[in-house]
């Protein structure tokens, strides 16, 4: 169970050993934490987040590495914070090819938190990150959409050793759902326009 901070009611210390059998359990820990401050929908990403920088420390610092979780809740920020001895820090690399996997850990927690870097420690170095209320909500509709993309590709004929999650494959299945979705609202006797205004009403509100 998380430890707290005398005084500080929304951290918790969650140290634990890097090994990959052991990262299900923090996570764990860390939707029960979230849940416990109310922060329930930040549950996804925060496990993520905590799944990509615990990944982080086995792979480059080593298995059965001590290391050290933080959460942190403030204001509509929760920061989550990995500490190990290493004092080298990760480098985020740019992928040549869609299906390189080097670096790729890094740039998912990039893609999906408000912030994140690494500072040097007494002991070694934090890799943290920070998630908003915001951010979980951008990161849960555009996880929804790209598997709905995906699975609109197989619909529409396309074979599986063809199928593409680039960003301009799913970009032209966009476009394709799009279209199939305004000939429905016709179909019923809607007015495409008219759902095109309200669907950009709805984006500009949750952007907000």
């Amino acid at each position: 169970m998380p430890e707290y901070d005398a005084g500080s009611p929304l951290r918790s210390v969650l140290p634990f050993e890097a090994e990959p059998a052991r990262v299900r359990n923090l996570r764990n820990a860390v939707r029960g934490q979230l849940t416990d401050w109310g922060l329930a929908a930040m549950a996804d990403e925060a496990e993520l987040a905590v799944s990509e920088l615990a990944s982080n420390v086995i792979k480059h610092v080593g298995g059965g590495t001590a290391a050290t979780l933080v959460l942190e809740h403030a204001g509509e920020r929760l920061r989550i914070e990995m500490h190990d001895m290493s004092r080298r820090p990760p480098v985020l690399v740019p992928l040549a090819r869609d299906d390189e996997e080097g670096g790729r850990g890094l740039r998912l927690l990039a893609g999906v938190t408000a912030d994140w870097g690494t500072s040097l420690t007494v002991t070694g170095k934090a890799v943290w990150c920070e998630l908003s209320a915001g951010a979980a909500l951008c990161c849960r509709r555009t996880r929804r959409a790209e598997a709905v993309l995906t699975r609109y590709q197989g619909d529409v004929g396309a074979p599986a050793a063809l199928r593409s999650r680039s960003a301009q494959a799913l970009e032209e299945s966009a476009t394709g759902l799009i279209a199939d979705i305004l000939h429905w609202v016709v179909a019923r006797g809607g007015d495409p326009d008219g759902f095109l205004d309200r669907a950009q009403m709805h984006f500009e509100a949750d952007a907000a």
